[in-house]
């Protein structure tokens, strides 16, 4: 799967985010994000947006490591617990999927391996072949 992880490296937000793809294959994968200054909200805990970005490459990777385009339809996320320092990691696993829709579930976790947050994901998969997967 080292094909995929190099395909994510492309995602240049979550790069930019500080973000690493830690393990993938079909249906799921983890990534982890060494909290920074520049995640803080005002209040001084990370900002939901940093923690959905963090979630959101997960539920990518996962979903789209069946070979096949997978673009999200549905998502949300809960907030369970604010989180300032740390490392934080989301762990992406397919609960169902068929030809055409996928489930997901993402947990973000912190380095306690206490529960952050909770992202929801459903991916319509496309017809179209992922490069790295063409490649064989």
């Amino acid at each position: 799967m080292n094909n995929i992880k190099q395909f994510f490296t492309q995602d240049r937000y979550a790069k930019l985010s500080g973000i690493e793809l830690v393990s993938v294959s079909p249906g799921h994968a983890v990534a982890q994000m060494p909290i920074q200054p520049h995640h803080l909200n005002a209040v001084g805990s990370v900002q939901g947006g940093a923690i959905f970005t963090l979630a959101d490459l997960a539920f990518a990777a996962a979903s789209n490591a069946h070979g096949k385009v997978a673009v999200a339809i549905n998502v949300s996320i809960t907030y369970m617990k604010a989180a300032s320092s740390g490392t934080l990691r989301a762990e992406a696993r397919e609960l169902s999927t068929n030809p055409k829709l996928g489930s997901y579930t993402v947990n973000i976790t912190d380095e306690h391996n206490t529960l952050i947050a909770v992202f929801q994901g459903l991916v319509y998969r496309k017809e179209q072949t992922l490069p790295w997967a063409a490649k064989g």
